[in-house]
């Protein structure tokens, strides 16, 4: 084991708390047999000082897309009830006669749907109150959201597109999102601590009890007017209870890492239990023309956040509050960072410049380590 490549991991990460690209961080890192490297830096509040731990929460934000929202629609798929080709008109009555109909499930995935990447819904709302009300009125807004381009034409990554997935799955399968997923795969691969946190008592509870998580806080919020520390920071998927199909999974990085374990043992075509290889493999499958694989994200051509040396095989997915995971089936190699750069404010994207710095130290580390 190269020590050294190590502590320069070390160094990095508590240097990056002290200038302030987070107050706090857990960074795992592992191959495909065993975790190499697991821990945590700085606090999880800067009002509490309290300090982050390996069991620390993170609020994984975008990290909802492919770790909730493309299992289940993979699941779904693996089932024969759903396929990448089906029409959003076949699996949603509501969106007959609208300008959405034709739009895909590939599409969606890919985030080539033709929707905006955002809308503050959330300011509609006489008050910012949650619920199940919330979240149908939020649904209807996303479907009557003016196309800003021909759905299939162009990438524009979009959470919208990925509320209306959330509401086709839950469609087919009968379930709520967070019930459907931890059932179909939380549990069954015994991961405890990834899970959606509701705010009403009309959405299913995490699979632990609460007061056994200790939670990172993010940013201060000027609409809820108040720091937000054990909710989702994402004001739409607040309004719409806690639980949608583009934010709102909260967990920590062993968890993340058992997940991502499962995902590249069917990316390498192994046994992988409660996932199906054949629907994740054609999921980052981009042979087809696709620049994005399906449900996650790829290295960029240029300033890749995963730094230059993951494969262009490996599949990730970046997030709103400061989190971060890379998967390369190339070498085996997992990477998960999980900070809250946005605490106290979102403002600060120094995390932006030290995500390919810390991936670059990681696949050196890794490398130094095989040849050991």
């Amino acid at each position: 084991m190269n020590a050294k490549a190590f502590q320069n991991i070390d160094n990095a990460m508590a240097g990056a708390v002290a200038d302030g690209v987070f107050p706090g961080a857990v960074l795992l890192w592992a191959g495909r047999n065993q975790v190499l490297y697991h821990k945590a830096f700085g606090v999880t509040d800067l009002r509490s000082g309290v300090p982050v731990t390996l069991n620390t929460v993170f609020d994984l934000a975008s990290l909802t897309k492919p770790l909730a929202t493309a299992l289940a629609a993979a699941d779904l798929i693996s089932s024969g009830l759903l396929s990448q080709n089906t029409y959003l008109k076949d699996v949603l009555p509501d969106a007959w006669g609208t300008d959405k109909a034709k739009i895909t499930i590939d599409m969606l995935l890919r985030h080539r749907s033709g929707l905006p990447a955002h809308h503050p819904y959330f300011k509609s709302l006489k008050a910012p109150v949650p619920g199940i009300a919330a979240r149908a009125h939020l649904r209807q807004l996303v479907l009557a959201q003016p196309l800003i381009c021909t759905p299939g034409v162009k990438e524009i990554y979009s959470d919208l597109g990925y509320i209306l997935l959330a509401w086709v799955v839950e469609n087919i399968s009968g379930s709520r999102m967070d019930i459907l997923v931890r059932d179909r795969f939380f549990v069954p691969l015994g991961i405890h601590d990834l899970f959606f946190k509701p705010l009403c008592s009309d959405v299913t509870q995490p699979v632990k009890k609460e007061a056994s998580f200790v939670f990172a806080a993010t940013s201060h919020c000027p609409w809820r007017e108040k720091m937000i520390l054990g909710e989702v920071e994402d004001e739409n998927a607040w309004a719409a209870g806690g639980v949608e199909g583009h934010a709102g999974l909260f967990g920590t990085a062993a968890g993340v890492h058992l997940l991502g374990c499962q995902i590249l043992r069917a990316l390498e075509d192994r046994e992988a239990g409660v996932i199906d290889s054949c629907v994740i493999r054609s999921f980052a499958d981009t042979n087809n023309g696709m620049i994005r694989p399906a449900g996650f994200d790829s290295p960029s051509e240029e300033n890749a956040s995963s730094g230059l040396f993951f494969s262009k095989r490996s599949i990730g997915h970046l997030g709103f509050t400061g989190t971060s995971f890379w998967i390369d089936p190339d070498n085996g190699l997992i990477a998960i960072l999980l900070t809250n750069r946005v605490h106290p404010s979102r403002k600060n994207v120094a995390i932006r410049k030290f995500r390919p710095r810390i991936h670059d130290l990681i696949a050196s580390a890794y490398r130094g380590n095989m040849q050991v």
